[in-house]
Formats: C-alpha cells, sequence, structure tokens
C-alpha cells in the first residue's frame, strides 16, 4: 500500500486535483471494470486521462507499481546476487539481479539482456555503484530490464539508503507483488507434498508443500519448501514419506502463527501467493495481552 499511496501524492500533485478527488475517480473505474483492475493499474488509467505520463519521468522506487512501463530510476546497488543460466522452451541464456535501494525504499531488479549482465561479470557495476535505469518495466514487484532498457552509472550521490527488504506488518490486504509480508495466519489447508529433482543438484530431491492461510481479511495460498518446513517441527526427511507427513498435516491443521514471506502473481492461476520464509509460533502471553485488547 505505501507504493499505491506515493503514486496516489504524485498524481494529486502533478494534476493539481484533491487526493481524495483522485482516490474517487480511482474506485469509480474499477467498479465500471467490475473490480478486475488493481488500485495501481486503475491509478495509472486516471494519470493518463489526466493528462500525466509516467514514461521515463524519474521516481522514487516506493513510487513505483505494479505493471509500470518505462520506469525511470536512480538507486544504489546493496547486494548483487550470482548470475543463472536458465533454459526454456528450447532457448538458453543468463539472469542476473541485483538489490536497488534509495532512500524510500528498496526492490530486486531483474536482468535478461547479456550486455547488462556483462556489467554485472566485468565488475564495471559492483555493490556501492549508484545507477540509473530508464525503460524497465515492474513485474511481480520487481524491475525488468530488457534489450531496449538502459543501465548506467550515475553521479548522483545516494548516502542513506534501504539495504535490506522493507517488512510490511500488516494483513493478507497488503498481500501486493512484490510485498514482504509478516502475517498473524491460521493454517486451515495443507496439500500433500510435491516432490521434485534439484536441477543445480542432480540426484537430490526437493520439496514444495501448499498450505491455505487465513488471517480473517483475507486467505492465500502459501508455499513452503522442505528447508523451511523444519521451522514447523518436520524434519526433511518427513517431507518425503507421505505416511510421516500425514501425522505432522493433522498436527498443524489450525494452528496460528506469524508467517513472514514475499508475496508474487502465479501467472498461471492469475494469483497473488505467498512464499514462506520464516515462521514464528505465539508468546502466549503476548496473545492473551493482544486478545485483552479485542
Amino acid at each position: 500500500m505505501a507504493n499505491y499511496d506515493a503514486l496516489l501524492d504524485r498524481i494529486a500533485k502533478a494534476a493539481n486535483v484533491a487526493r481524495d478527488e483522485v482516490e474517487r475517480r480511482i474506485e469509480g473505474k474499477r467498479a465500471k471494470l467490475s473490480g478486475l483492475i488493481s488500485k495501481e493499474g486503475a491509478a495509472q488509467i486516471i494519470a493518463a486521462e489526466l493528462g500525466i505520463s509516467f514514461d521515463n519521468e524519474l521516481m522514487k522506487i516506493n513510487e513505483l507499481v505494479e505493471g509500470m512501463k518505462r520506469a525511470h530510476v536512480v538507486g544504489k546497488i546493496t547486494q548483487i546476487f550470482p548470475v543463472r543460466s536458465y533454459s526454456k522452451n528450447g532457448r538458453e541464456g543468463q539472469i542476473g539481479s541485483f538489490l536497488l535501494g534509495d532512500e524510500t525504499s528498496n526492490l530486486r531488479v531483474v536482468l535478461w539482456d547479456a550486455h547488462h549482465i556483462d556489467l554485472l561479470n566485468s565488475g564495471a557495476l559492483k555493490e556501492g555503484s549508484v545507477v540509473e535505469i530508464l525503460n524497465a518495466s515492474m513485474r511481480n514487484g520487481e524491475l525488468h530490464l530488457g534489450a531496449f532498457s538502459d543501465l548506467k552509472q550515475s553521479s548522483e550521490v545516494l548516502a542513506q539508503v534501504h539495504t535490506s527488504r522493507v517488512l510490511i506488518e500488516g494483513s493478507l490486504l497488503d498481500a501486493k507483488p512484490g510485498a514482504y509480508l509478516k502475517i498473524r495466519g491460521t493454517i486451515v489447508q495443507i496439500f500433500d507434498p510435491k516432490i521434485f529433482e534439484d536441477k543445480k543438484n542432480p540426484g537430490q530431491q526437493r520439496a514444495l508443500v501448499n498450505f491455505v492461510l487465513d488471517d480473517g481479511s483475507e486467505t492465500i495460498r502459501a508455499l513452503v519448501n522442505e528447508r523451511t518446513l523444519e521451522q514447523f517441527g518436520i524434519p526433511s526427511a518427513d517431507v518425503f514419506s507421505l505416511d510421516s507427513f500425514v501425522r505432522h498435516k493433522e498436527a498443524l491443521l489450525g494452528e496460528e502463527m506469524f508467517f513472514v514471506g514475499s508475496c508474487k502473481t502465479n501467472t498461471y492461476f492469475n494469483r497473488v501467493e505467498m512464499n514462506i520464509e520464516k515462521v514464528e509460533r505465539l508468546n502466549p502471553e503476548e496473545l492473551i495481552v493482544s486478545l485483552g485488547r479485542n
């Protein structure tokens, strides 16, 4: 919601229109489209109707929203991830990525073009480099650069930047693509593990388990791998044994915990899902205090 709020402020200021009026128009547009468009998408339509274009207009990271094209941003590289190879539909290539931060927020930048990836491999861009990005697109809360995107060194000085992911402690109503979220929810459904071979380590098996979480405001499909399941008290070996896993499954159903993870769009089902990275058991004393406040 922070990105959406920042976008609202920018539209209102650029159009010299009250913020409430901009929000009213956005809700009207969503209603006209039967709610089939997100608030962020409707905001971009309203901006265009007001004569405002965000194409290659320099923006802060917290103003970038899902679906933006030709995004323009300046930030500092705070972490570079290993370049990895992929093979899909007979095509092979490499993907590079890094964490980019400014004084408002941060996000992952994904590189698909060989020239951009060479900038990382050669050391021309490194952690601490301030870069300018143009013609990038926002997908799944990440900034994607293709062959027509521009990535170059910037002379701008950025002193204070966000160096780690911004954690939102909220509800499932905040589960937007790219959000790093902490919610308190209940496990209402657990599916059997999906076992597959680890492509990076042939001969080794990995597992994914799908949960459905409910926090009273919404439900969401959540994915957990066998390593994270150890935080639930389930040994990795038991995940690969259906009989053993069923016993853990019965014990976990109805459990209420804190869940921390990143949100992404499952394009096949067109829904937002949560990749769980960490779980925390509820502290009984804190729970009693919380219930007393309600």
